[in-house]
């Protein structure tokens, strides 16, 4: 088969999976502190027999773009929202899992938590004791009033990490995870603001732009195909004559 072939479906099936990536992205345009996907993809040289100047698309993992999502003030004590680069650390089977969704809630035995999942501090999951306020620190420190008392405490802090993108990828349930496996180090220089909730980062201008983009690649490509195939049946009748 010509190498062309395997160039132009390649090239097909990267505009397939952009177009999915894209897809999600648009899905989760009101998802809190959601994180939009960006597809990757290189260059390869085709193996193989002849001249080499036949190339073919080869997939890489996805990338998450960091680009801040805008400020929706709430004036709700548990909600906070990572300003810049950085996530919040909740637990996840064990180990750590890292999210900018914000909206934090306190559970019946006073344990915070994210959609379900344990918020992480300096000590590990954080539960707090009885309290009648509670106020989140621009640093993630955590200061309640506790029952019959009238002086704020000091309780725990929130883990606040800024890993690199790449050093980052999703798991299937839509949280940041480490490539390595290996948990991130706290990192004091990012900074929370409470009251206020992150939306997502999703453009759905430039997701629609860039899907019709894809679309057009798509047809180039079929044309491509057919023009790779009547070259072969071409060279097929050369050769029987």
């Amino acid at each position: 088969m010509d190498a062309l072939i395997y160039t132009v479906m390649s090239g097909a099936d990267r505009t397939l999976r952009a177009q999915q990536v894209h897809a999600n992205n648009i899905a989760n345009l009101e998802t809190a502190g959601f994180r939009a996907d960006m597809q990757r993809s290189v260059s390869q040289q085709v193996q193989g027999f002849g001249y080499e100047a036949r190339h073919a698309t080869a997939l890489q993992a996805n990338t998450i773009d960091q680009k801040a999502g805008v400020l929706t003030a709430t004036g709700r004590d548990l909600d906070v929202a990572v300003k810049g680069l950085g996530f919040l650390t909740v637990g996840l089977n064990g180990g750590e899992a890292y999210t900018r969704e914000g909206s934090l809630e306190v559970d019946d035995r006073g344990a915070l938590t994210v959609k379900g999942r344990p918020v992480l501090g300096d000590g590990g999951a954080i539960v707090l004791p009885p309290f009648e306020a509670i106020q989140i620190g621009e640093d993630g420190t955590i200061s309640i009033r506790p029952e019959g008392e009238t002086a704020m405490q000091q309780v725990d802090r929130l883990k606040l990490v800024k890993p690199a993108a790449a050093d980052i990828s999703k798991n299937v349930a839509g949280l940041i995870v480490p490539r390595s496996g290996v948990p991130l180090p706290a990192d004091d220089t990012v900074t929370v603001v409470g009251g206020q909730l992150e939306r997502s980062n999703v453009s759905a201008i430039d997701e629609m732009v860039s899907t019709m983009g894809l679309n057009r690649d798509f047809e180039v490509q079929m044309r491509l195909y057919k023009a790779a195939d009547e070259m072969a049946d071409a060279g097929n009748r050369l050769i029987r004559q």
